[in-house]
């Protein structure tokens, strides 16, 4: 089969395209032939760059996040069967804790990562867990799937590391990114109200697009005095900085409420930021990770509601698994908007 392989860190050019063996699926994997995997930022432009300081070896087939049909399946898999559509969950259980031991491999916290300890979605191919996989509606994309099973689980977890409650205000950053769009929609549904801001006027609409109350383009306009005139002086209860960029920080800070709530789950603006102390404890602010709450059974909930057209993707290309290299030259350019998806079955 076909595959992308990263044998060396480096460029975009390190990505090529070679004929490796077809994956056999062992006891509880399906083989899935994958239709669509998404290129992203931090799992595979940064493991490309130097691994990325997650711990994985090389040779690499990356892709965290592919969707397509079973294909054939392994022993003891039960509810799946070939031909169903699918899309799969990042994190892996390990097979060797306790957990995993007793059957509860959801609880599994030694897990690795689909795509950066274990081959990918980079391929016409993959072998993945059943437990990983969630069968996909025929209204929702293979490509949407994608983005879907990628960033849903992080921007849920966002949503409750914020506690973010029915009428507060939330400004989400970068909103037409591929997991703060994401973000902006789940905020929606849990009934927040919602600022989005974004560094240009064309991303700024197409988070209005998705459901934003308010857009704020950074670029051109001070964020705290926007923030402050839609909130009518009060601030923000919550913000989800997914850009870790220091100026944009510092304004990201100064727009909370009393008691407001940094959230940030990111760090390609750089990620090196200054914390103001004086106004974190005088205004009781909370600043915290954005991980750590994800779930497999998001990725149903995220899927059925965007069956039913209450959740939407930005999906900017749909490129040839050959094209790899060109995506992340794309994405590290910041000239898409949207995701860029590989598609394997693309000549």
């Amino acid at each position: 089969m076909k595959a992308i392989v990263l044998r060396e860190y480096g460029g975009p050019e390190v990505l090529r395209l070679e004929d490796v063996a077809k994956p056999e699926p062992a006891a509880g994997e399906v083989l899935v032939e994958v239709h669509a995997v998404s290129v992203n930022r931090t799992l595979d432009l940064r493991v490309r760059e130097d691994g990325g300081g997650y711990g994985g070896t090389l040779p690499l087939v990356m892709g965290v996040d592919p969707s397509g049909v079973v294909a054939a399946s392994g022993q003891g898999v039960e509810g799946l069967q070939a031909g169903d559509r699918v899309t799969t969950f990042a994190l892996v259980p390990c097979g060797k804790c306790a957990n995993c031991a007793e059957g509860r491999r959801q609880a599994c916290t030694n897990y690795g990562l689909l795509g950066v300890h274990l081959w990918g979605g980079y391929a016409e191919y993959v072998a993945v867990p059943a437990i990983n996989c969630t069968l996909i509606p025929d209204s929702v994309s293979f490509a949407a799937a994608s983005v879907i099973s990628r960033h849903f689980p992080t921007a849920y977890s966002e949503v409750r590391k914020g506690g973010l409650q029915p009428g507060e205000w939330a400004v989400v950053l970068g909103a037409s990114g591929g997991l703060a769009s994401c973000v902006l929609q789940a905020a929606k549904e849990a009934g927040a109200r919602v600022i989005a801001g974004a560094g240009s006027e064309e991303r700024v609409q197409a988070a209005l697009s998705l459901g934003a109350d308010f857009g704020i383009d950074y670029s051109r306009q001070e964020l705290l005095p926007e923030v402050l005139r839609v909130t009518d002086g009060r601030g923000a209860d919550v913000v989800f900085d997914n850009i870790g960029e220091p100026g944009l920080w510092s304004q990201a800070l100064a727009c909370l409420a009393t008691r407001g709530r940094l959230v940030t789950a990111g760090a390609h603006g750089g990620g090196m930021v200054t914390l103001d102390v004086k106004r974190l404890y005088q205004r009781q602010l909370q600043v915290t990770s954005g991980l750590g709450l994800e779930k497999r059974e998001d990725m149903a909930l995220a899927r059925e509601l965007a069956a039913q057209g209450r959740y939407r993707t930005l999906i900017d290309r749909i490129l040839p698994l050959k094209e790899a290299p060109a995506a992340h030259a794309l994405v590290a350019e910041n000239r898409t908007l949207g995701k860029v998806i590989l598609d394997p079955t693309l000549g």
